[in-house]
């Protein structure tokens, strides 16, 4: 397909952000040329299906150079992090939206095993094969309303190299039977490298500051947010709202006097089958258990939930900071959350966002974007 010139509601589409841009942050709007390029490039995105300048210019037949684009890209003083806050705004008015709830999650994203100009790289472990790629890590952000869904937040994670080369040394050493005595000491925290926990309440606590208007119900938040430090300070963020995660089986409560893990409390208070509607939609029954206990690792109460669906084998364990809610509530809210894997499914899969997105790291300039395989 060909491209003359930007689609006409791309361009009222960027107008409306520039606009919001305008109002919070006057200094930082862009200028004709720079919303003329962004409404073009968005187009470009539709249309090819890609992020990919050589492409881009094929599909304009000479009306933009290859050249052009890739230096606009790298040099135009484009206010990049003002354009996602912007956007957001500008959606959230068009839809009429005032509230909602947020979900975190992470995803890896694979490289090319050459690929060293990329920024946030590093050695990711491999779920399926079980050795080691090259990729970054994301920490995703998404706003869940009844319209619509939509990303608000994104943050590269990378681990601090001295903790990488730690955990290395210390499984050859453990491997050699060394004691937990005689090696190295695990090293303190680098603040120049956050973890993925803290990364998450960044988020939470700049969209909390650029979208103040917003009301939220609930954040939610997989397994590995499932730490006291995580579900007290986003629940403090938004005025004690409800935080919704998950901890792991062995996870150590306490009944009475006596410590046991959680699993082994829901073996003795089995479950009862539940309705419970998915997302608004479906109905499915489900085993579910609940009861309001002291998880050790928090030094405090929580509200917790076991829940086994038709197909598991094994139940999993949801966490509710706020205790008031009841049981079916906690359940059907945590539904919400698996939206957030269809937003990363759809972001890896469509229009080069995963793969083709262009990432050089600091100080690289490269001159030619060449044309992906395929």
């Amino acid at each position: 397909m060909v491209i003359g010139k930007p689609a006409p509601f791309v361009s009222a589409f960027v107008d409306a952000v520039d606009a919001a841009i305008r109002t919070h942050q006057p200094h930082h709007a862009m200028s004709v040329t720079q919303r003329t390029w962004l409404a073009f490039c968005i187009t470009a995105v539709l249309v090819t299906n890609s992020i990919c300048w050589a492409r881009f210019a094929r599909a304009s037949l000479g009306t933009y150079a290859l050249a052009a684009l890739s230096w606009m890209f790298r040099h135009s003083k484009i206010p990049w992090e003002h354009l996602l806050v912007a956007s957001v705004r500008v959606i959230l008015r068009h839809h009429g939206i005032t509230s909602g709830s947020l979900v975190v999650d992470d995803t890896d994203n694979p490289r090319s095993k050459s690929a060293k100009a990329l920024a946030y790289l590093y050695k990711l472990r491999d779920k399926e094969s079980g050795g080691y790629l090259w990729g970054q890590s994301l920490v995703f952000l998404v706003l869940v309303t009844p319209k619509i869904s939509l990303p608000v937040g994104v943050v590269f994670y990378q681990p601090a190299p001295e903790l990488s080369a730690w955990y290395k040394t210390n499984k050859v050493l453990q491997k050699h039977g060394v004691p937990a005595k005689q090696r190295p000491r695990k090293p303190a925290p680098n603040p120049q490298y956050p973890t993925k926990e803290q990364l998450a309440l960044r988020l939470l606590a700049s969209f909390k500051a650029q979208q103040p208007e917003v009301r939220i119900h609930a954040v939610m938040a997989d397994a590995l947010y499932g730490t006291a430090t995580f579900v007290d300070g986003a629940s403090a963020l938004f005025q004690g709202v409800q935080v919704l995660s998950q901890i792991r089986s062995n996870q150590n409560i306490r009944v009475g006097q006596r410590h046991q893990h959680v699993a082994d409390y829901f073996a003795t208070h089995p479950g009862t089958p539940y309705s419970i509607r998915i997302r608004g939609g479906v109905e499915v029954v489900a085993m579910v258990g609940s009861a309001r206990l002291y998880v050790c690792a928090h030094k405090t109460k929580r509200f917790i939930v076991a829940i086994k669906y038709a197909e598991e084998e094994t139940y999993r364990y949801l966490i509710a900071s706020d205790l008031s809610w009841r049981t079916l509530d906690i359940v059907q809210g945590h539904t919400l959350r698996w939206l957030v894997e269809v937003f990363i499914q759809d972001w890896k899969s469509y229009e080069g966002w995963g793969q083709l997105t262009k990432q050089p790291g600091e100080g690289r300039t490269p001159q030619r974007d060449p044309e992906p395989a395929g």
